[in-house]
Formats: structure tokens, C-alpha cells, sequence
């Protein structure tokens, strides 16, 4: 589990933090509510969960929605970015693979 500021003196968030699990390529995994889904890959130590066209792998880069690198696929909605959104218990995540798409 992630480190956060203590529930019991955040201003923002002062009611307890609640567990919630998602599923990352199968894999089951626990975050907090309130958490994007790349801050909870990023707790668990991934730093990457797409692959560039050119093959590269690529994860959080400028972490506000701008950059496009943490695109990743939610519940069947491939290129949502990550780090805009908020952890629902029972998402499902897949890392994406955009070196497979046809460039043509």
C-alpha cells in the first residue's frame, strides 16, 4: 500500500481512506479511493504500462493530461490517460501496445 498524508490530518480527505482492488493485466491489485490508476501502478512500483509505436515503453511523464504517455485501456476504452483517472473498485486495466497498430 502507498504511503499517504495521515488520514487523521488531512485537511482534504479527512474521513478514513477506503481500499478498493483493481485488475492490471490480470493481476489483481490494491489501491485507495480517491487514487488514479497511475498514482496506484506507480505505488506498486510499474513505471510503464504502454508501448510505443516505436517499441518503446512509456508510463506517467508529466502526471496532468497533457502528454498522452500514460495512456493506457480501462474497462474496454482504450487511450484513457491514467493519471486523470480515479480508481473505481472492480476496474480493469490493460497495459497497451501501440507498436501492433498499422501505421499504413
Amino acid at each position: 500500500m502507498s504511503s499517504i498524508v495521515p488520514f487523521e490530518s488531512d485537511p482534504i480527505r479527512p474521513a478514513e481512506p477506503r481500499c478498493l482492488t483493481i485488475s492490471v493485466d490480470g493481476e489483481r491489485i490494491e489501491g485507495l479511493r480517491g487514487q488514479s490508476i497511475a498514482g496506484i501502478l506507480l505505488a506498486q512500483g510499474r513505471t510503464a504500462w504502454r508501448t510505443t509505436v516505436a517499441g518503446r515503453e512509456r508510463g506517467v511523464f508529466c502526471g496532468i493530461g497533457v502528454c498522452f504517455d500514460c495512456v493506457g485501456t480501462v474497462n474496454g476504452e482504450s487511450d484513457v490517460r491514467l493519471c486523470l483517472r480515479r480508481a473505481r473498485d472492480g476496474d480493469t486495466v490493460e497495459t497497451q501496445d501501440d507498436s501492433e497498430e498499422d501505421t499504413r
